[in-house]
């Protein structure tokens, strides 16, 4: 599952704004915002770097004013690592992530929260700033925020939501498009005042399902505590492998 994970995510990359391909990695860039967990980098399965590959990767990120980062799969191009490190990069985390198919989704819950796809300028507003506060500030809510929402459900992706008894959103999450059989599942939040209601397991099911419906083969994603990964298991997440997140400071 490694190889089709860093597959996925060459793929995706691809489809930012702006892409970058130097040395054997692929860059995607979104002038819309700044931030690192957007604009990254990944290898190619397979990619082996040396310190000119590694000089101009960092070179693509320095001269946008963005810090050099990457995001992959490390057992499918197991020299990039070390070549990183050699750099002065560090490592940010390394997530265990969970992978789902239609024989392991679980059935719809009876009577859980009712998912909804939005429609509206104000619904992806709406979900764009309960996921900024789900996420506690680790981005600030913002029109290019909603409009990457907007942007990844007309792009094939798929965005659900669940409204709060206000009209807006109590909770949702986003999956981008399939690539190469699969699609990533991110961004599952739930606003503080709604957890504890079934609501992130209903969002997570509702994409994995109409992603499958789509013709993905699988579904992966990855958790950031216990309790998330205990919601992701119940709906058919099961634990497949890991990815690194590394950057360069400074």
């Amino acid at each position: 599952m490694d190889t089709l994970v860093q597959q996925f995510a060459v793929a995706n990359l691809r489809r930012r704004p702006e892409v970058v391909e130097t040395g054997g990695f692929v860059i995607g860039f979104d002038p819309g915002t700044a931030s690192p967990y957007i604009n990254y980098a990944t290898p190619r399965p397979g990619t082996a770097p040396g310190a000119a590959e590694v000089a101009a990767l960092v070179a693509a990120f320095r001269e946008r004013g963005l810090k050099p980062r990457l995001e992959f799969a490390p057992d499918t191009a197991p020299a990039v690592a070390p070549a990183l490190l050699a750099a002065g990069f560090t490592v940010e985390e390394t997530h265990e992530y969970l992978v789902c198919t239609p024989q392991t989704l679980a059935a719809p819950a009876v009577g859980g929260p009712l998912v909804e796809t939005p429609g509206t300028d104000e619904e992806f507003t709406a979900i764009d700033a309960a996921l900024a506060e789900a996420f506690s500030g680790e981005f600030a809510s913002s029109s290019e925020g909603a409009d990457r929402l907007r942007r990844t459900q007309n792009g094939g992706g798929a965005v659900r939501f669940v409204r709060s008894p206000d009209g807006g959103c109590a909770g949702g999450a986003c999956c981008s498009a399939p690539a190469v059989g699969t699609a990533e599942l991110a961004g599952v939040g739930t606003r503080p005042q709604y957890r504890r209601q079934g609501i992130a397991g209903a969002v997570t099911a509702a994409l994995a399902r109409t992603m499958f419906e789509q013709g993905a083969e699988s579904v992966w994603l990855e958790y950031s505590g216990e309790g998330s990964r205990r919601v992701y298991e119940s709906v058919g997440f099961q634990p497949k492998g890991t990815r690194l997140y590394i950057s360069l400071e400074g």
